[in-house]
């Protein structure tokens, strides 16, 4: 059994000649939650991209579950055990709340979650189960996007920018209900720009300045003005 679920080892990514990500390097185990944090454009999101395949990356860049995945196609990445919850949401505003979930468990990996589990995590979905998913509230859609990566039975769940553009009580909401996925043994990384919110969910810490890590650690070692300067580039 590999010693981390996940490793991203000198990660360099690329839009055309613009390089977003120099030699990122960071590592997940089993269980553990890790934040991303860092200002607009420091490759947060970029990151998930590439670990899911979204973005090309060399094989060895990228190793799941001890085996290269890097450059790999999104679904075959799915199929593997990492799902991403993407910045937007991107749910099909042609389909019902019901539908969106559905897609979610195509690839029919085994485990503990299904559209009864993720009714019971989200009661408003079951009553709005036959809306159209984008006529919901922005906090509903971020549970339907939350709830169509959870379909899949990941090992590993990405969120990026869970909490964007959303009431503070429906981010304190979703957040209570993540801990409570996350408690079953899933691995999670969460893109945040909120420095607070990534101290009090994650166990451990991944700066990002333009394109580079600027400080990396574990949330009890780092102090809230480790990361202010990291952030900014003190």
């Amino acid at each position: 059994m590999p010693e981390f679920l996940l490793q991203v080892d000198r990660l360099d990514a690329f839009y055309g000649d613009f390089q977003a990500l120099f030699g990122v390097s960071l590592r997940i185990a089993a269980g553990e939650i890790a934040a991303v944090i860092g200002a607009n454009g420091a490759g947060k999101s970029t990151l998930l991209k590439s670990i899911v395949g979204w973005m090309k990356a060399r094989p060895d860049a990228v190793v799941f579950q001890g085996r290269p995945i890097g450059g790999e196609p999104a679904n075959k990445v799915t199929a593997a055990g990492i799902a991403l919850v993407p910045e937007g949401r991107r749910l099909f505003a042609s389909l019902s709340v019901e539908e969106n979930l559905i897609i979610g468990g195509q690839l029919k990996r085994p485990g503990p979650w299904n559209l009864e589990r993720v009714y019971k995590l989200f009661p408003v979905l079951a009553e709005k189960k036959h809306n159209p998913a984008t006529s919901l509230s922005g906090g509903q859609q971020q549970m339907v996007a939350i709830g169509r990566a959870l379909m899949s039975n990941p090992s590993l769940l990405l969120c990026d920018e869970i909490s964007l553009g959303l009431a503070p009580i429906i981010v304190k909401e979703i957040y209570a209900n993540m801990m409570t996925i996350m408690g079953e043994g899933m691995a999670a990384i969460i893109v945040e720009q909120d420095i607070g919110t990534a101290l009090r969910v994650a166990g451990h810490i991944c700066c990002l300045q333009v394109g580079r890590v600027a400080r990396e650690g574990t949330s009890a070692s780092l102090t809230r003005q480790d990361i202010s300067d990291a952030y900014f580039g003190v």
